[in-house]
């Protein structure tokens, strides 16, 4: 095989959408795709790989042209291909992306996408629009924000009426029961699992904040927060709101796989807000928040558990500093729910 390949352009408006919202068809949250009427020429289940697709001009299998995503045979019978995604994390959905990059005379014309809200596989009934039958265009995004969000455990993507779709991106938030959960239970109160979501950045040049927050430790380096060589004064940071407003007793910070590149050193304000500060605001507003954790020393490629924190009492956002630059792998901020 030809170790050619080109790299599909990236989404601007996604990029902003990560801002506030969470990609809940990431594998790492558990979701899957569960089920398809046709996957002959490329599996279901690249449709959402986390990684941009990609193609290889001069590679091709059993099956015909391999392509980076999902793709069905020419239909010739009646009807249309689909396929089902259960979500690993109940979600509100905010925005799709039907990402058809490198798809070209094999497209769909046309997509929808249907929500179900089952703990079980939905029934025929249990299915409402989420994405109206829209038309699409080939090798590129096609990003449907949804009008009236609701919580999701379940997606169904028609294509109408056969092709492929390279990713499908779901942007959102995580809907956490927190009934069944006792007060004084510690949990990561930053967890992506938990609701948490960064809010801001000034920096996230290799790597996105909303990776920190993920499950599990970091594969590899690139799943973590990394920023760009800093040039000038100053440092890094980024703003993250808790899934829900809790007292941080202890934390957790992980700089694995960065040992060239680890930030010197990190500290940690927090506060109680009603409101998220404006994006315009966040820099400035945040930099004045009580400190929770002082600047510490880091090393490269540690899991350093911090078991001092100020008593700052319940809190629902925090500032991580990074002194000057470099990359986070997972940050963990455990603690108890406020009442």
């Amino acid at each position: 095989m030809s170790d050619r390949f080109i790299a599909a352009q990236p989404l601007p408006e996604a990029d902003a959408l990560l801002q506030r919202f969470v990609d809940l068809a990431h594998p790492r949250l558990g979701t899957e795709v569960t089920f398809a009427t046709d996957d002959f020429f490329a599996d279901k289940s690249r449709m959402i790989d986390p990684a941009p697709p990609v193609f290889y001009p001069d590679r091709f299998d059993d099956h015909g042209k391999w392509m980076d995503g999902w793709e069905s045979r020419r239909k010739r019978v009646p009807g249309h291909d689909w396929a089902v995604i259960r979500l690993g994390r109940r979600g509100m959905v905010h925005a799709v992306d039907i990402d058809t990059s490198f798809f070209t005379g094999n497209f769909p014309p046309e997509a929808m996408v249907e929500a179900a809200d089952t703990a079980d596989e939905p029934g025929d009934g249990d299915w409402r629009p989420l994405v109206p039958r829209s038309p699409l265009q080939g090798n590129g995004h096609n990003l449907f924000r949804v009008e009236a969000p609701s919580p999701a455990r379940w997606l169904r993507l028609h294509i109408h009426p056969d092709g492929g779709v390279a990713r499908l991106r779901v942007f959102g938030t995580i809907q956490v029961d927190w009934s069944g959960m006792a007060a004084d239970e510690e949990i990561d109160l930053a967890a992506q699992i938990s609701g948490g979501v960064p809010l801001g950045w000034n920096d996230a040049h290799y790597g996105h904040p909303a990776n920190m927050l993920a499950p599990g430790r970091a594969p590899v380096m690139a799943d973590g927060w990394e920023t760009a060589r800093r040039r000038r004064p100053g440092n890094d940071w980024s703003v993250l709101k808790l899934g829900t407003a809790g007292t941080i007793r202890h934390l957790l910070i992980d700089t694995r796989h960065f040992k060239g590149n680890y930030p010197d050193r990190f500290s940690l304000r927090a506060a109680r807000l009603e409101f998220d500060p404006a994006a315009s605001e966040l820099d400035e507003v945040s930099a004045r928040w009580p400190v929770l954790v002082p600047e510490t020393k880091l090393e490269a490629d540690e899991e350093r558990r911090i078991d001092h924190v100020e008593a700052l009492g319940p809190v629902t956002h925090v500032r991580l500093d990074i002194f000057p630059d470099g990359g986070v792998s997972r940050l963990r901020l455990f603690g108890q729910r406020a009442p």
